[in-house]
């Protein structure tokens, strides 16, 4: 699959296309000598983690070409242009504003809804500039301007707008802004440093803009959910395998990184304790230059007991000059007779979660608790009542300031439950002890310190090949912490491929463990982490001919969903405000009203995290992957009993991983467990369906559904049928 970036991703401008919705970080722009644009993306191969450079030329007219489609399928630009509430406060305001002709600039044009707005709005006098640097989506859009008799009215640059200049692209500074380049946090798409051009280069003096002012609001909670998704020391502090992953000392070395993360908080909001009233923390105007720095004190009042463990935050957009067209984050609790948010769920904007170190802060009800807020180019950060050094010096030498181990906030919860480590430690202990040589070939910290303890392996190697020294230091501290021998793991300073009988002393390795879990694929389909069945076949030459292999299997189950929200966010575009997109559907991965035989994409979605969703059948498995034997070609069927009447909107997909031979160490990935991702086959039609002996007679009684491995690719199709 292609790297991309989503609407949660922290940027950088001068790295990242000043849209929403950039692809990749690692985008390069040449002119060849008839000055067309070509454009090189770094393509990532989930199966191994080898990268290629693939090209996109400006004179291939084919908007379909066949890489778009799965790229673009995979962002939120059809979820953005779904969002009814979103296009129709932008309509608004653009009418309000943009009242006779002028020159309007468009930054981050996407398909160039806002700038056909624009130009409506002046009847198509005056001057619109639409600037988008993402090559893909310019000719999305320009194929968006034909369709609706746009094409000769708005001039269209593939640029970064910080590489426009008065006088040679444009004849004159812009008198209006129209510009949506907000991701779940405000700033993370370079908002600031994009505002901070523009209004020094491209705009003129106290321009008029939509939107005309940001927001962002927060509230203290209490969230045992939460604090879990964080706290690894507190978690794991009472696990009976006596493994410490964060010991006193190393527990700033390895966590979650210290930032915002997007999440959708009314799931989780009947588990979530308001601990004050909503406060208001920075204010972003967009009709004049902004600050690179802010910073300011908030004295907040509790409104009850309890303990702080997140800062719930969202933003509000005031779109109009007067104050009447407002757009919001907030979540579903938060009222005000003023501001509405959408009435539609939608993925592109989620509120965000600040977790508060540690085990969190007790307050009580009428107490005072002070928070510091700060802001850069880039992202917002607090602290409450103190601030946390950068460059404490902790055990064994290691320096904050010059490493440390970010985990995602659901692998920091897994690693922190007590469940997941029996399983583990289950596996693990039906192995036997004995003289054994394992190699963990995955991206854990944690199964090189399980497997020291309870084998008596003379050295666990593992190829975590990112750790390096550093990663060696942490290893060797974790693991006497742990009261393991000294020098009991190594790590090797390579990756899975480049390992020969050189790396394990002319050893044949016994044991072949994984979780599996790989820094990177937190965004990817459940089946992407099959690349441990890859490695394992890239291994075979160094393993022994009876070797263990953890987990043993992996099967590929499912479940029929009803999931309307989400399907909704994902459907075919018609009209937007009044401009025609049908053209763009088949592009961006729509669903409904596709041509016959096209089917829509399998995204990564946390079920939970989807809005309103239902379990429509029974859990059925699909097909096994034999991890004892090499990768190869997989193909599986199975019937689909529904279990109650309903409306199918697609089938969600998982792997469970069969961690010992026995089968009787499980670890499921299904939608019952919150820390996972599943794969989430929409389809093209909703169809109702029901159990048997249901008297709706409209509805089917069950389906067919089939799926096939391709291990070249790590591709998974799957086609369905309904009875």
């Amino acid at each position: 699959m292609l790297r991309r970036f989503l609407l949660s991703t922290k940027t950088n401008l001068f790295q990242n296309p000043n849209h929403p919705l950039s692809p990749s970080l690692t985008t390069i722009r040449t002119m060849s000598s008839t000055s067309s644009q070509r454009m090189f993306q770094l393509k990532l191969d989930p199966l191994t983690g080898n990268t290629e450079w693939v090209i996109i030329d400006e004179n291939n007219n084919d908007e379909e070409q066949t890489f778009n489609q799965p790229l673009l399928a995979t962002t939120s630009y059809l979820d953005m242009l779904n969002d009814s509430t979103r296009n129709t406060a932008f309509r608004q305001a653009i009418e309000k504003t943009v009242t006779k002709p002028c020159h309007v600039l468009d930054i981050g044009a996407g398909t160039g809804l806002l700038s056909m707005m624009a130009s409506r709005a002046m009847d198509g006098k005056g001057t619109v500039t639409a600037c988008e640097s993402y090559l893909p989506m310019v000719k999305l859009m320009k194929k968006v301007m034909r369709l609706n008799g746009m094409e000769g009215r708005i001039k269209v640059f593939n640029k970064r707008s910080d590489e426009l200049e008065v006088g040679s692209d444009i004849s004159s500074r812009a008198d209006v802004l129209v510009s949506e380049i907000l991701d779940s946090e405000l700033l993370g798409e370079g908002l600031i440093p994009t505002l901070q051009h523009a209004h020094d280069n491209l705009l003129v003096e106290n321009p008029l803009t939509v939107p005309y002012r940001a927001t962002t609001y927060g509230q203290l909670v209490e969230s045992t959910f939460l604090w879990r998704l964080h706290d690894l020391r507190s978690n794991e502090a009472g696990a009976s395998d006596g493994i410490r992953l964060a010991p006193p000392g190393l527990e700033s070395v390895i966590g979650v990184k210290r930032q915002q993360y997007a999440m959708h908080c009314d799931p989780i909001g009947e588990e979530l304790k308001p601990l004050s009233e909503p406060f208001k923390i920075f204010e972003f105007d967009f009709w004049k230059r902004p600050e690179s720095y802010g910073e300011t004190e908030l004295c907040i009042k509790a409104t009850d007991d309890g303990r702080v463990h997140a800062i719930v935050s969202w933003w509000v957009l005031q779109l109009d000059r007067e104050g009447t067209i407002y757009y919001s984050t907030a979540p579903r609790w938060i009222r005000s007779p003023t501001i509405t948010s959408p009435v539609d769920w939608c993925d592109h904007w989620k509120q965000c979660v600040w977790f508060v170190p540690g085990s969190g802060i007790s307050i009580f009800k009428g107490g005072d608790i002070n928070l510091h807020a700060i802001h850069d180019d880039i992202s917002i950060s607090y602290n409450l009542n103190t601030r946390v050094s950068t460059t404490e010096v902790l055990h064994d030498g290691l320096t904050i300031g010059d490493f440390q181990l970010s985990l995602p906030p659901e692998r920091a919860a897994i690693y922190g439950d007590e469940g997941w480590r029996l399983s583990m430690l289950k596996a693990v202990k039906s192995v036997g002890r004995g003289n054994l040589l394992c190699l963990v070939a995955d991206d854990s910290v944690y199964l090189p310190l399980l497997v020291a303890k309870f084998s008596e392996a003379p050295h666990v190697i593992s190829s975590f090949s990112r750790l390096k020294e550093k990663g060696l230091q942490y290893l060797q501290a974790a693991a006497r912490a742990s009261n393991l021998p000294p020098n009991c793991i190594k790590t090797v300073e390579k990756g899975v491929k480049q390992l020969t009988m050189h790396d394990t002393n002319q050893k044949k390795v016994d044991l072949l463990i994984a979780e599996p879990f790989y820094f990177g694929h937190d965004g990817m389909l459940p089946w992407q982490n099959l690349r441990f069945w890859k490695d394992r076949t890239t291994l075979d030459h160094i393993l022994s001919e009876d070797a263990i292999i953890i987990p043993s299997k992996g099967i590929l189950r499912a479940c029929a969903i009803h999931l309307p929200d989400l399907w909704k966010s994902r459907s075919c575009l018609s009209k937007i405000e009044g401009f025609d997109h049908s053209g763009v559907n088949a592009t961006l991965g729509a669903c409904g009203h596709l041509p016959e035989l096209e089917e829509g994409p399998c995204l990564p979605f946390s079920l939970w995290q989807c809005g309103e969703f239902d379990v429509l059948s029974e859990t059925f498995d699909v097909m096994e992957f034999d991890f004892t034997k090499q990768i190869c070609q997989c193909e599986g069927k199975s019937q689909v009993k529904f279990t109650k009447t309903g409306v199918c909107h697609g089938f969600a997909l998982w792997i469970d991983w069969v961690m010992d031979s026995q089968n009787s160490a499980v670890i499921s990935t299904g939608p019952d467990k919150r820390y996972w991702k599943q794969g989430i086959k929409l389809l093209a039609t909703p169809r109702t369906v029901g159990s048997q002996g249901s008297t709706n007679v409209q509805a089917c009684c069950s389906a067919d559904l089939e799926a096939s491995f391709n291990p070249s690719n790590g591709e998974l199709k799957i086609i369905h049928d309904f009875l």
